[in-house]
């Protein structure tokens, strides 16, 4: 820092840097030092920011030892990427809104700067504007009584329809939802929290439209937001349509309206911050009469922010929580809209989030042999079931990979199949099939018939876009076929190379493998040397879904010992048993109680805590630990929805159990 001033470097000369200029010029804790651009011969650059230091290329910007903090005002398709590598680069951020094109993408940058400890914020900056301050004090006393509806918009027109343009290119992440759609769900979600007591509320249900252009974007758009606290939402935004642009916070007793409560009614220079309270026919105008720059007490936040050494805004700035529950408001109503920027496809996003070529497959998860399998397998593997995105869902895939997983559970029946599209594309733009160990599943419930395997695994193979899986388990047993007839099927998909390694059953019992192992080797057909079923420290009592299995019983696990067959075992962590989610005093949660609650699986919990906190890690990390530390080959699948969840499961390796360990934690 100079004279204890946090030293600014802004990526992107646009109108908004310049903004954020006049900002830092009413700022008493920071100073613009310097600004990178791709061109500095630029001839407006002198005149926009005078007598600031240019520096060519953002990277040497991040590389300055001279810069403390960096503002990114490039296009929303690329703040992900400039956040995360000013993470890297030890520089906090503040990111001009939307921070990141998803709440995926957000989470991402924030997992970054929480590695890196530097701060990262997102620049609304009209939520530390004095007069977003003196509305929630107005909500917070009861000016208007019950708060029961929000109204909100920020509109304009942009006259005619121009492809190329930011404001609509898909490729640009163009449509009036992220550029302006953004406040009001920020400031409607700020409003219902104030309500309520709280920094900020997530909606319980939200419902979006739009009207798309021919890049798919939004030209105009709306969506209603229903609260826990039955506060009800109205949002719309454009960039072809002229709206009123005023904030209207209707309350049992009376009204608020605010005009462009973005600017605090007036521009990017000055808002004196005027609010309309309507009571009676009567209206009494408040105003904070504040006339410093809109963007100065953004930029005095940030900057003090920093200077107290903290990674986040303090209320009501945007928390990371706060933004990444703003930009699952954005991904929904973009989802009901149908609206998937062209930059989010497999097509086009060939590198990592901060555009990178993808890494190796050597990380801290360490490989293993798996017998009927003729290639290194991490030793463990990733299920990811629940994204509904290639972009989303390829942060993780990435992060796995690069940590040195190689093993990706899939299935037939998961998202209608989009897992295994997802994962095709994947595989695809990545080059890493034949590195990759893909499992496959099929014939699952009610649909659990020999002829089912083969149409099915026709289907697989078509949206994974191979020729072969890696493993094979059928996701279910039918008792009344004969198991030989199951045996038959998987046979001829080895036989015709589309299962390359081996197979099995999901939740099937022992009995039922015993005896479709006699019956191949019987007949000579390809003996089934692997299972799926739940294996954890805690054992299943009841099964979390119809016709699930456990393996977690001894004289389960002493089968498996004795015939050393490979378990993929599915919640091998017990689904937060071993998390704060779980206790002697806690049955809040439905199905904890029901699956894992016994006097021996809370007895190993008290064990697994007690371990943790002599290891120094989470009992969670134990839990993994214990599945990894079997007498026979053992795999557990993993779920992270986030790379936080991903990095802390990975914890589990910095473990190494004894023997002596693993019967005690047993008990």
């Amino acid at each position: 820092m100079t004279e204890n001033k946090i030293r600014w470097g802004i990526i992107g000369p646009g109108s908004i840097a310049k903004a954020f200029r006049g900002g830092l010029e009413g700022s008493a804790s920071g100073v613009l030092s310097a600004i990178a651009t791709r061109d500095p011969s630029k001839p407006n650059l002198a005149t926009d920011f005078p007598g600031v230091r240019v520096v060519k290329g953002y990277d040497a910007l991040l590389a300055d030892p001279e810069i403390d903090a960096v503002y990114i005002a490039v296009p929303h398709t690329v703040h992900a990427e400039w956040a995360i590598k000013a993470a890297e680069a030890g520089k906090h951020v503040l990111v001009e809104k939307p921070l990141a094109l998803s709440a995926h993408e957000a989470d991402a940058v924030f997992h970054a700067h929480k590695k890196a400890g530097t701060f990262a914020g997102e620049a609304f900056m009209y939520r530390l504007h004095p007069q977003t301050a003196k509305l929630i004090e107005l909500i917070k006393s009861g000016t208007i009584g019950e708060v029961r509806m929000i109204q909100s918009s920020f509109g304009f027109s942009m006259g005619k329809f121009q492809p190329q343009h930011r404001l609509f290119a898909s490729a640009l992440a163009g449509g009036g939802i992220m550029d302006v759609g953004c406040y009001p769900v920020s400031m409607a979600r700020l409003l219902a929290g104030a309500a309520t007591g709280k920094a900020f509320a997530e909606p319980v249900k939200i419902a979006g439209a739009a009207r798309l252009n021919e890049e798919g974007t939004d030209d105009w758009a709306a969506a209603v937001l229903t609260f826990e606290s039955g506060i009800v939402a109205q949002v719309s935004c454009a960039v072809m349509a002229n709206l009123d642009n005023v904030l209207r916070i209707h309350g049992s007793e009376g009204r608020i309206e605010v005009p462009d409560f973005w600017f605090a009614g007036g521009n990017r220079d000055q808002g004196l911050g005027k609010i309309d309270i309507i009571k009676g026919g009567n209206t009494e105008t408040v105003s904070v009469n504040e006339p410093a720059h809109v963007y100065s007490f953004e930029a005095e936040a940030a900057s003090r922010a920093i200077a107290a050494g903290q990674q986040e805004f303090p209320a009501p700035g945007m928390s990371w929580a706060d933004t990444i529950g703003n930009l699952r408001v954005l991904d929904k109503w973009r989802a009901d809209a149908g609206i998937e920027f062209s930059v989010e496809k497999a097509g086009n996003r060939l590198n990592t989030l901060d555009n990178r070529p993808l890494g190796s497959n050597v990380g801290i998860i360490p490989k293993r042999s798996i017998p009927g399998l003729d290639k290194p397998a991490s030793a463990v593997a990733l299920g990811f079931e629940d994204f509904r995105t290639f972009a989303s869902g390829a942060i993780l895939l990435d992060a796995f990979w690069e940590r040195g997983g190689n093993i990706f559970d899939t299935a037939f029946i998961y998202a209608g199949g989009y897992t295994e599209k997802l994962f095709g594309e994947w595989q695809r733009r990545s080059g890493v099939r034949e590195e990759a160990v893909v499992i496959g599943k099929g014939a699952h419930s009610p649909l659990v018939y020999p002829d089912v395997i083969g149409k099915q695994l026709t289907q697989s193979l078509d949206r994974l876009q191979t020729d072969y899986v890696d493993v094979y388990f059928m996701h279910r047993d039918n008792l009344d076929v004969p198991v030989g007839e199951f045996v038959d099927a998987m046979d001829a998909e080895v036989k015709a190379g589309r299962i390359r390694g081996p197979f099995g059953g999901s939740n099937w019992t022992k009995e039922r493998m015993d005896e479709a192992i006699a019956y191949a080797e019987r007949t000579g057909k390809t003996k089934p040397q692997a299972l799926s079923n739940n294996f954890a420290l805690a054992e299943m009592l009841d099964p979390i879904w119809a016709g699930c299995v456990t393996a977690s019983t001894p004289e389960f696990k002493q089968w498996l010992v004795d015939r050393q067959v490979t378990n993929f075992s599915w919640s091998s962590q017990a689904r937060g048993f071993f998390t704060d989610l779980a206790g002697r005093d806690k049955r809040d949660n439905e199905e904890l109680v029901r699956v894992w609650y016994n006097e021996q699986n809370l007895g190993r919990r008290d064990r697994a805590i007690e371990l943790a906190k002599q290891l120094g890690h989470s009992p969670i990390h134990v839990a993994l630990a214990y599945v990894l530390a079997q007498d026979f080959p053992s795999v557990p699948l993993i779920g992270p929805r986030r790379l936080v969840e991903l990095d802390d499961s990975l914890k589990a390796f910095e473990i190494k159990l004894t023997p002596e360990q693993v019967k005690w934690l047993e008990g």
